[in-house]
This record gives C-alpha cells, sequence and structure tokens, in this order.
C-alpha cells in the first residue's frame, strides 16, 4: 500500500512544532513496546454503553482518517495524524495483565469489552495475537467478553468466541460506516472493503454469535447515503442488531479529517464538511455529552430517522441479548471445589 507522506496538527501538548522546509519523509512503521502495569481501562462516560475495556495496542494502521481516538497519541507527545497510523505502541504483557486483574478480590465478572480506543484486530494482532490471548484469559475465567472491530482477522479467534459464548457470553459488533468501495477506501484506507466485512458479519452469525453491525461513525453527507445498503446486507448477512454513531471530531480530529477529505475526497470535501457545521450548530464537533453522539439540524435528524426506520423495517433494532448470571470463576478455585 502506499505510503504518505508525515503530516500531523500541532501536538497542543507540546511547546515546539516540527515543520518541514524541504521533502516530506513518508510515515513508515515504528512499533513500539508500553510496559504498563494495568490492561483494564474504566470508562465513566455517559456515552459509553460499558464500563470496562482492553486496548492491547496504542494507534492503529487502519488509518481511518474519522478516527475520534487520535488525540490519544498527543498524550505520548506524539501526533494525531500519520503518528496515530505508523507510530503504534503494542503492549505485550496484555494478558498476564488481564488475568491480574480478574485474580483481584473486587473484581466480580463484569463485561469487557475489547476496545475503545484501538482495533483490537489491526494487522499487528496477527503476529502479536495480544487479543487472541486476552480470550484465552476470559474463557479461561469464564468471563463475559465483546469485541469492536472492522477486521476480518476475528475471524481466526472465531473458536475461541464460540466457546465464550457458550459457557458465559461473547459478543461482536462489526463496523461499516460506508458502503461504497470507493468512498471507504478514500477514508478507512487499510480496512478491509465494506463487502468483505460483511462477509466477516456471515461467518460470525453463521456459528451461532450475537453480531452487530455498526454505522460508526455516519458520516453527513457521505455515509447517510449508504445507510439503507448497508443495513439490508447486514440483515442478509445474519447480524442480529444495528446501532448508529454520529460522526465525532474532538480536537485535532478536525484537522486531519478535513486534510484527508479534501486530498482523497475533494469533489465531495466542502459539501461533507458544510454538512457536518449543520449538524453541529455550525462547528465541526460539540462536546456536549449526549450531543456528540447524536447531530442536530434537519440532516443530521433525517439520517437519524433513516436508520432507524430501516433497521426496524428488517428487525434488526431489538436489544441485544439480555446478561446472562454471572459464570465468572477464578481457575483456581475452580480446582480447589473439585477437591473438596
Amino acid at each position: 500500500m502506499p505510503l504518505r507522506p508525515v503530516s500531523n496538527p500541532p501536538n497542543p501538548w507540546l511547546a515546539e512544532t516540527r515543520e518541514y522546509l524541504d521533502e516530506i519523509p513518508e510515515a513508515r512503521l515504528e512499533v513500539y513496546e508500553d510496559h504498563t502495569k494495568s490492561i483494564l481501562s474504566e470508562n465513566d462516560s455517559p456515552d459509553v454503553g460499558f464500563r470496562w475495556s482492553v486496548n492491547p495496542y496504542r494507534g492503529c494502521f487502519h488509518a481511518c482518517a474519522y478516527c475520534y481516538a487520535r488525540p490519544t497519541h498527543e498524550y505520548l507527545g506524539l501526533g494525531a495524524g500519520t503518528d496515530f497510523d505508523r507510530k503504534i505502541t503494542v503492549k505485550p504483557e496484555a494478558p498476564r495483565l488481564l488475568r491480574a486483574a480478574f485474580d483481584r478480590r473486587s473484581w466480580q465478572g463484569e463485561l469487557v469489552v475489547f476496545s475503545g480506543v484501538t482495533d483490537c484486530y489491526q494487522p499487528l494482532e496477527a503476529a502479536y495475537r495480544l487479543t487472541r490471548g486476552c480470550l484465552e484469559v476470559c474463557l479461561a475465567y469464564r468471563n463475559p467478553a465483546a469485541v469492536i472491530t472492522k477486521s476480518p482477522l476475528v475471524e481466526r479467534d472465531l473458536d475461541l468466541l464460540v466457546e465464550l459464548d457458550r459457557t458465559t457470553g461473547a459478543s461482536v459488533a462489526v463496523s461499516v460506516p460506508l458502503w461504497d468501495e470507493a468512498k471507504a477506501r478514500a477514508l478507512e484506507p487499510n480496512v478491509a472493503p465494506p463487502k468483505r466485512r460483511l462477509r466477516t458479519v456471515a461467518t460470525l452469525a453463521a456459528a451461532g454469535l450475537d453480531v452487530t453491525v455498526m454505522i460508526a461513525p455516519l458520516i453527513p453527507g457521505l455515509g447517510d447515503e449508504d445507510v439503507v445498503s448497508i443495513l439490508e446486507a447486514a440483515k442478509d448477512a445474519g447480524a442480529r442488531h444495528a446501532a448508529m454513531v454520529f460522526l465525532r471530531l474532538p480536537g485535532s480530529v478536525k484537522e486531519v479529517f478535513a486534510e484527508r477529505l479534501r486530498e482523497a475526497l475533494p469533489l465531495r470535501a466542502d459539501r461533507v464538511l458544510n454538512a457536518v457545521r449543520d449538524a453541529r450548530g455550525g462547528r465541526l464537533y460539540d462536546p456536549r455529552f449526549g450531543a456528540r453522539q447524536r447531530g442536530q439540524g434537519p440532516q443530521a435528524e433525517a439520517a437519524v430517522r433513516l436508520f432507524e426506520s430501516t433497521a426496524r423495517r428488517l428487525g434488526l433494532l431489538g436489544d441485544p441479548r439480555p446478561p446472562r448470571p454471572s459464570a465468572f470463576r477464578r481457575p483456581g478455585e475452580a480446582r480447589q471445589l473439585r477437591l473438596l
């Protein structure tokens, strides 16, 4: 795949900014190790539907222009642009740290989501297998898990997900914000094509897993015209649920999104950016809880109505499976009970 030149918005946490006066170098993949001492992240945002998440990586090779997690790289002293796409941090101790977290007496076997600020099945996972290792820990402790991804690599772990679902509960959400392959390639350059992701949905659903297709994000002026096609394809593939999250452009994401939109889809760029502003009260982002997940104004409301009416018609608006009674148990405790 072609390399991009280095391009990052100024980091608001740094006192200086680097500018290239001559030839701009290419952004090549660099992998760093993060020897963090904990792996569970606790979410307290009212807009997030889960409390605990695991992020085996920081940054994401998928390079989605709209990714709301880009500013997290700025806390590392890096950039939210090509640094987020190519300077990827891996947490090699993630499975061990998750096991240690589950061994704490305070842990009660709550749902763990993979992931919140990265795709846990981005290409590096094929070699590092950190997500698989964490799922093996969940299975050993009978701890329920949910996966959010765009990657067909999740199919590799179908054996674990099916067994985990049988013992305690597992689900997968596959993100498909754009249906037209050219538009998807423009803004999600290193992600599998939308139709390939729907084949992943079909594979997971055929195995009996609870699968949700997410239009996340819904990009006004671009993705709203794909809503019906995505949901109908999701239904045909066997998805049980659908969800939608409106485009969020916090912090430096605004600059990254606008730059790549103008570069890849120059004839659509102004229309899309104007539609975003119309849905955000004249700005490109509204940070208020509740408002940031849903747009406002006629075009945004029309997109939401289209999503809801289509999902209802197709039977995709129902709630996911209700949580089962907790099956969580620590392996050592189970062995001790058998001895007694």
